[in-house]
């Protein structure tokens, strides 16, 4: 096969390769390694679990105030904002120039991490960290455009898995660095700089898609037909679509109020960690419970999707009940001040929201096509964030209450209890009326015998 003949499969709709089976696997191949190498590149950050123990050390040496009230609460802030922005543009781009975008402002991100001082400087480096968070939409939706919708579960796993090794290989070898070399943070921050860069250098080697899911439905010539107002009619009788199915309604509420929860508790877990055991005065192993927490969170990710259940019908009381073991290892990490008891509990709560969050994947995408799929993402996601805004804004920000960080993790356990009873009820009703509904059908087909 032709080198053009190449450029021209990859540069195809979504619709299977022609030329046979070494045509087709070049189509998905190229781009999904590259796009797993950027994904591997853009999670390798040894210096993130130590990114609040470098903003209160000497580097930056700013206060507890500052760090938790002032400047996370402006990651939540830009997030919500830039989101939806963000989901159009990306489809508008044909997503390569959003990826781009994306690692440039990571390039950003860290750069500021390392040289800004002040205050105001460090609040926009938040920002330029929410427009990274913001179009990791693109990332994912990409595969849309380059590979035959057959693949996209198996590219998927391996994008996925890409950036989960990126992650626990930064973390791990943040912890070596730190512990046993007993190198600065400093020095941690520069690596991630220098993974951001080769992420970004990676990202131009990715195949210009020609057309996307909403925009560029047509032709090249005909693109500047497309209307934003049809846009927006299509994906709101998406949207009514998709969510009039209960079941799937059910497992979009519990997504959007526990992945509220679960930002915040892991946005703010390594104040709490600082509080307890400061790292100015003590050994710190933040990389290695990251590490632990990602790798037995996809043990527990790969066993229960082996797991045979009838989740329609025990659905809501499991989703309670694990949603109330959440809320206690939140109570235990907030109220039991021993830093290993915390590492524990932190652990345990990762495990069981990526095993839940993994479930109501499952549930979900058996429900929809891929397309729509993207669409119930993004609106989950976006709940999530109003609703994290909102918490944010009362109890973090220093505008709100600015609460210290013991309390916020007391309200955040009590915000997972609550969910835990709101399922409970649900499901609990769920199953007497399904009950009820079994003993109407029997009678009836007594009485039809009868």
């Amino acid at each position: 096969m032709e080198a053009q003949d190449v450029l021209s499969g990859l540069r195809s709709r979504v619709l299977p390769c022609r030329g046979g089976r070494a045509a087709e696997s070049v189509c998905w191949l190229l781009p999904t390694a590259v796009l797993c190498a950027y994904g591997f590149f853009y999670s390798l950050r040894p210096s993130e679990p130590f990114l609040t123990a470098f903003l209160l050390g000497p580097d930056k040496n700013l206060t507890e105030t500052q760090v938790f009230n002032e400047i996370y609460p402006v990651w939540t802030y830009s997030y919500l904002v830039l989101l939806l922005p963000v989901f159009l543009l990306t489809d508008y781009l044909r997503y390569k120039p959003v990826i781009l975008l994306q690692g440039l402002t990571l390039i950003v991100t860290w750069f500021m991490l390392l040289y800004a001082k002040e205050l105001l400087a460090l609040q926009f480096l938040e920002f330029f960290y929410g427009l990274v968070t913001a179009t990791e939409i693109a990332y994912y939706s990409y595969l849309y455009s380059v590979v035959d919708l057959t693949l996209y579960q198996k590219v998927t796993s391996y994008c996925r898995s890409a950036t989960l090794v990126g992650y626990t290989v930064g973390s791990i070898a943040g912890q070596i660095l730190v512990s046993v070399a007993g190198w600065p943070l400093f020095y941690l921050n520069v690596i991630s700089l220098t993974s951001a860069s080769v992420a970004f250098a990676v990202a131009w080697f990715l195949p210009m898609p020609q057309k996307s899911l909403f925009f560029h439905h047509v032709s090249s010539s005909q693109e500047l037909k497309v209307n934003i107002v049809k846009v927006i009619r299509e994906l709101w009788a998406d949207f009514l679509r998709c969510y009039s199915s209960r079941l799937l309604l059910c497992w979009s509420v519990w997504w959007a109020l526990s992945t509220c929860g679960y930002f915040q508790v892991i946005n703010y877990a390594q104040g709490l960690w600082e509080m307890v055991l400061p790292s100015r005065s003590s050994d710190i192993y933040n990389g290695g419970v990251e590490a632990a927490s990602t790798l037995l969170g996809a043990v527990a990710v790969f066993v229960v999707g082996h797991v045979k259940t009838s989740w329609a019908t025990w659905g809501e009381i499991a989703l309670a009940l694990f949603s109330f073991f959440i809320a206690a290892a939140v109570f235990v990490m907030d109220t039991v001040r021993n830093i290993w008891v915390c590492y524990v509990s932190y652990i345990v709560f990762r495990i069981i929201y990526m095993l839940l969050i993994t479930v109501a994947t499952f549930q979900i995408a058996a429900n929809l096509s891929v397309e729509r799929y993207g669409l119930v993402f993004g609106v989950n996601t976006f709940i999530a964030l109003a609703l994290q805004t909102l918490l944010t804004f009362i109890v973090v920000d220093a505008k709100g209450l600015g609460l210290d960080i013991f309390t916020q993790f007391m309200i955040y356990a009590a915000y997972f209890a609550a969910i835990s009873v709101v399922f409970l009820i649900s499901g609990t009703y769920r199953i007497i009326r399904n009950y009820q509904k079994r003993n109407e059908r029997r009678n009836e087909m007594a009485a039809n015998v009868a």
